[in-house]
C-alpha cells in the first residue's frame, strides 16, 4: 500500500513523529527506573542500547528510505537513553552525587548534574563534523562557506547512509542542546532565571518557527524527519524552560499518573510512522 502525501502535511506529519518521542523519551526512562529498579535498571538500558545498535544495522540494510529514516531515528533514541543517559545515572548513582534541591523539590537530578563534564568530547566531536565533512547541517555549512573551506570532503546523500546520518544527528543534537541547557540552569554560569536563559528559551522559540516553516516546504519524508530532529528539539528547548518555570506541569516525567495520554501519544507516534514509511513521494531531497 502507498499513500500520497503532499506538503505542508508530510513537513506537519515529520514533525509531529520527531516531537511526540520527546516526552515519550522522558516518560520511558522514568518507567524503566521504576519498573526494573535500582538493581536491574542498567541491566535494561543495556538492552535498550543493544535494541537501538539492532535498529540501527537493520536501517543501514533497508532499501527503502522513509523506514531507513525512520529506523536510524528510534535507533538513536534508544541508544541515547540506554547506553548514553543511563550511564551518566550509574555513575551519579554510584558516587552518590545529590540532586539540586530547591524548596523541599528535585529541580535537576544527579545525572543531569555531571552530564556537563562531557562538554570537552562534545566538542571534539563537533571539531570533526565542522572540519572534517560538508554534510546537511545548514548552520555548519553557512560558517564552512563563510570560511571558504573548499577542500573538505562533501558527504554523498545515500540510502545507505541513511539511517546512520539520522542516528548521528539525533545523538549530537540532544546532546547540544542538553549542554546549553544544563549550562544555563547552572548558577555558577548563570542560573534559570537568568537573562541569558530568557534569550535561549525565546531565541529558540523564535528559531524554531523559522525552521518550521521551512520544514512544512519539503517534499519528501525521509529529508523531512532529518530537517524535523532540529526543528524539534531546539523548540523543546522552550519547552523545557517553561517547564522549569513552572508554567506548566509536565506530565511525562509523571507517567505513573498520566499513563492513558501517554499510551494515546505512543499510538498516535507509530501511525503517523507508519503513514510516513508508506508515503511516495520522492524528489532529489535526500538529505
Amino acid at each position: 500500500m502507498k499513500i500520497s502525501i503532499k506538503k505542508p502535511i508530510l513537513g506537519i506529519v515529520a514533525f509531529l513523529i520527531v516531537l511526540f518521542t520527546m516526552p515519550l523519551g522522558h516518560a520511558a526512562m522514568i518507567i524503566m527506573e521504576n519498573v526494573f529498579g535500582k538493581e536491574n535498571i542498567f541491566i535494561a538500558a543495556i538492552i535498550v542500547g543493544f535494541l537501538g545498535l539492532v535498529l540501527l544495522i537493520f536501517g543501514i540494510v533497508s532499501k527503502k528510505r522513509n523506514l531507513s529514516t525512520i529506523l536510524g531515528l528510534f535507533a538513536g533514541l534508544f541508544v541515547w537513553t540506554g547506553w548514553i543517559e543511563f550511564a551518566f545515572v550509574y555513575y551519579a548513582n554510584r558516587f552518590g552525587v545529590a540532586p539540586l534541591m530547591l524548596n523541599g523539590e528535585i529541580v535537576t537530578k544527579p545525572e543531569y548534574l555531571i552530564m556537563p563534564s562531557s562538554v570537552g568530547f562534545w566538542a571534539i566531536s563537533m571539531i570533526y563534523y565542522f572540519f572534517g565533512s560538508k554534510s546537511g547541517c545548514k548552520f555548519f555549512n553557512w560558517f564552512q562557506k563563510k570560511l571558504k573551506m573548499s577542500n573538505i570532503t562533501e558527504m554523498q546523500p545515500t540510502i545507505k547512509n541513511n539511517a546512520l546520518t539520522t542516528f548521528m544527528e539525533i545523538i549530537l543534537i540532544l546532546w547540544t542542546f542538553y549542554m546549553i541547557l544544563l549550562f544555563a540552569y547552572d548558577n555558577s554560569f548563570f542560573g534559570d532565571r537568568h537573562p541569558v536563559t530568557y534569550l535561549i528559551a525565546y531565541g529558540s522559540l523564535l528559531w524554531s518557527i523559522i525552521l518550521f516553516v521551512k520544514l512544512i516546504r519539503i517534499e519528501t519524508f525521509d529529508y523531512a524527519i532529518k530537517y524535523s530532529i532540529p526543528t524539534v528539539i531546539i523548540f523543546w528547548n522552550f519547552v523545557e524552560i517553561m517547564g522549569r518555570w513552572n508554567f506548566f506541569s509536565e506530565f511525562w516525567i509523571e507517567p505513573q499518573k498520566y499513563g492513558l495520554e501517554l499510551l494515546l501519544l505512543t499510538s498516535i507516534l507509530i501511525i503517523l510512522a507508519f503513514i510516513g514509511i508508506i508515503s511516495t513521494r520522492h524528489k532529489k531531497q535526500l538529505r
